[in-house]
This record gives C-alpha cells, sequence and structure tokens, in this order.
C-alpha cells in the first residue's frame, strides 16, 4: 500500500452557487424562497375559501331552522290559544244549555201551580147590582147564621178580572155622617163617655176568633164597636175564612172626639173630629180591616163583596193606601129588626137605653178606668 493516495472527493460536487454566496447566488436563493412561499400559502388559502364557503352556505340553513322553528312556535302557541277558545265555548255552551233546561223547569212547576190554582174549587163574587138579591142573602144570613149560597167556580172558568178599587169621596164621607145621624148615633166625646157607652152595652168587644184577629197595637178599650157592626165582621170573617183559611185584622174600630183630634196633629189622612164630615169611628159603627198581608185573590174578593154591600146601602165603604185598609162604616140595616116578640132574643138590634154622657150613669154604677189610647207613632198609623 505503500504510496498508495486516498481519494479525495465530493459526493456533491461545490458548486459556485453554494460554496461561493455572492450576487447571482443572492438572487437565485431569494427566487426560490419567494416560489416557494405562494406554493405553501395556496393550500391554507384553499382551506380558509372552503371554511368560508361551509359557514356561508351553513348560515341560510340554520336562519332557515330557527325561522322554522320560531313559527313552529308561534303556530303552537296559537293552536293552543284556540283550543282554550273552544274549551271556554264549549263551557260557556253547556252552561246556557243548563240554564235553558232550568228556566224550562221552573216554567213547567208555575204552569203547573197556575193550573192547579185554576182547578182548585173558589168561590166567585159577583157585583150584585139588583137591590132584591142583596137584601134576600142578608135576610137568610140573619135568620139561618149560616153561610151565605155561594157559587163554586167551574173547571172551564177563565180568570176573573181585578176589581177596581173602592175610593172613597168627599160625597162619601159626607153620606157617612147623615146616615150615622139618621141612625142616632152620637160622637164618642172622651175616655169617660166611651167607657159608659161601654158599661151600658152600647158598644160591644171585636169579636175577635180564629177567623177575625185585633191589632196588637190597638187599645184595649178601643177595642169596640156598634153591634150590627161586630155582627157584619162575624159574617165577612167566616165567609172569608171559609175561602181562604186566614183570618182578617182589624185595625181601628172605636175612637173618641179626644183621640181623633190627636190624631189629626199626625195624620195628615185623618178625618176632621167635629163637622159635617167628622170621622165615622166617632161613634163606633165604623171599622178599619188591614190590607197589609193580603194576596191579590183576596183583595179582590173583598172588593167585590163590599162593593155590592155597598150598592145594597147595608155599609159605605173606602179603601184606604196611606193606611193600607178598608175603611167601613155599617149601617142599622145591615141587621134587619126583628118583630116584636122576638125583640129579646139573640141577634136582634141592641135596644136604645138612651143617648146621654158619663153623667147619665146610673147610680152606684162603677167606672171604668180609662186606657191611654196609643203613642204619638201609633196614633199616626190609624186611619180615617
Amino acid at each position: 500500500m505503500a504510496g498508495f493516495q486516498p481519494a479525495n472527493y465530493q459526493t456533491k460536487a461545490h458548486l459556485r452557487g453554494y460554496s461561493e454566496l455572492g450576487l447571482d447566488g443572492l438572487t437565485l436563493k431569494l427566487l426560490w424562497i419567494l416560489r416557494a412561499l405562494p406554493m405553501r400559502r395556496i393550500p391554507f388559502v384553499i382551506l380558509w375559501l372552503a371554511v368560508l364557503v361551509a359557514v356561508s352556505a351553513g348560515a341560510p340553513a340554520a336562519h332557515a331552522a330557527k325561522t322554522r322553528g320560531r313559527a313552529s312556535s308561534a303556530a303552537d302557541l296559537r293552536s293552543s290559544h284556540n283550543n282554550l277558545r273552544t274549551s271556554h265555548n264549549n263551557i260557556r255552551s253547556s252552561h246556557n244549555k243548563q240554564k235553558a233546561a232550568a228556566h224550562k223547569v221552573k216554567r213547567a212547576r208555575t204552569r203547573s201551580r197556575r193550573a192547579v190554582g185554576r182547578v182548585r174549587p173558589a168561590v166567585l163574587r159577583r157585583r150584585y147590582r139588583a137591590q132584591p138579591a142583596i137584601e134576600s142573602e142578608a135576610a137568610e144570613t140573619e135568620s139561618t147564621d149560616q153561610l151565605p149560597a155561594v157559587e163554586e167556580a167551574s173547571l172551564k172558568t177563565t180568570r176573573v178580572a181585578m176589581p177596581l178599587p173602592l175610593v172613597g169621596s168627599h160625597e162619601s164621607l159626607a153620606r157617612q155622617n147623615d146616615k150615622t145621624e139618621a141612625d142616632n148615633l152620637e160622637r164618642i166625646e172622651d175616655e169617660d163617655d166611651l167607657s159608659d157607652r161601654i158599661a151600658r152595652k152600647m158598644l160591644v168587644p171585636v169579636p175577635a176568633s180564629a177567623a177575625l184577629t185585633v191589632n196588637g197595637n190597638l187599645p184595649e178599650n178601643h177595642r169596640y164597636c156598634r153591634p150590627w157592626t161586630a155582627r157584619f165582621l162575624a159574617d165577612l170573617a167566616r165567609v172569608h175564612a171559609a175561602q181562604f183559611h186566614r183570618p182578617l185584622e182589624v185595625s181601628s174600630a172605636v175612637r173618641t172626639v179626644e183621640y181623633q183630634k190627636r190624631l189629626m196633629e199626625t195624620n195628615g189622612n185623618a178625618a176632621a173630629a167635629e163637622g159635617d164630615v167628622a170621622s165615622p169611628h166617632l161613634t163606633g159603627a165604623t171599622i178599619d180591616i188591614a190590607k197589609q198581608g193580603l194576596s191579590r185573590q183576596e183583595v179582590g174578593w173583598m172588593r167585590s163583596r163590599l162593593l155590592a154591600l155597598e150598592q145594597a146601602g147595608k155599609i159605605d165603604v173606602e179603601e184606604e193606601f196611606q193606611q193600607s185598609c178598608f175603611h167601613i162604616t155599617v149601617y142599622k140595616s145591615y141587621v134587619p129588626p126583628l118583630p116584636a116578640g122576638k125583640a129579646g132574643q139573640p141577634g136582634a138590634g141592641p135596644q136604645k137605653t138612651g143617648q146621654g154622657r158619663a153623667g147619665q150613669r146610673k147610680a152606684g154604677q162603677p167606672k171604668t178606668a180609662p186606657q191611654t189610647p196609643d203613642t204619638p207613632a201609633e196614633i199616626a198609623s190609624r186611619g180615617r
């Protein structure tokens, strides 16, 4: 191996551009770098373009989906509201049907009650226009002491019209004064005069019974009237109770002049205590029957019956509305006089024992203590 020379070589030629970095080398190097940069940037640009395309493509879809979601939510809300409204309408319709059914049942019951009222036997009272018919009825009542003949209603009878009110007048009040004077009835002056007439049986108690009551505010010594007035009350109350099964109420009876003067101070509807048109209550022949509590049928029945008796000349009646009562003056002719041989029998008219006042009382006869009539408020509720 002597004299062997190792090879001196390079695997890669040392080019000038690599070995020596001159101006040309630098230019080539820069061009190479500039060429490499666009080649590496293109994939990134493409990638960003792809991302932008994907995002731009997905945005309308998301917006459409969001819009569809909103639309579906609004539709669901509208549908729910419509369902609620339909349910409310159904409930209201059901309520209206139930109300209509209840109204039909109520009308059916009302009709059935009216039908029962028509079918139930009733007594029809007509306005008697013939004088002999009333006199014969009064005579029969006096003789038999039974209910007067009545006419039963037919099942086919139509409804009777309501009689007109029995309105009073100045002429009626003057006629009542004239007739009571013709019957020789004096006006009761004070409580002593009243007690004297009660003691001499010129006044009798109001015939209270199950068919006739007396207002509790009326003083005990003012619950008196003339015997024929008491007879009238008993007859009227008996027939009324047989018809309606309820009692009548007497709200006022005999009064004194002294009492009537106090009444005039508190009640503008009260009649005078003196003169030609004084209150007939002062004679004891007049009573008031309360209308309060009477049904429409009862008021109509009272009007018809009282009008018939008034047309027959047995009574005079005025229907008062401020005190709500029937003001009735009964005359002696209501009870026909009995023959001389029967004068002492029950039902006969009172024997005239004198027209005097308390000073004409028999010697030794006890004097009943007068009672205080009423308080001013109770006096104000009295009628004429």
